[in-house]
């Protein structure tokens, strides 16, 4: 299963009334978003999964993030 960022939610269509779910993934999010993300005061473990995935993209070459 691929990391996720946020909460799943429920998306109805108000005419037909079908559902479709919208999932936030980590690797669906910009690399300026997850930067700023990561800059902020939030929860612990939703940082280490940004660090995690910053990492990630630096090994394949996607950016290039240096941590203190």
């Amino acid at each position: 299963m691929p990391v996720k960022f946020g909460m799943s939610q429920v998306i109805v269509d108000r005419n037909t009334k079908k559902k479709a779910v919208k999932h936030e993934y980590m690797k669906t999010k910009s690399t300026a978003e997850l930067i700023a993300f990561y800059n902020e005061n939030k929860r612990p473990r939703l940082k280490r999964k940004v660090k995690i995935e910053l990492e990630r993209r630096n090994k394949i070459g996607k950016a290039n993030v240096v941590f203190r």
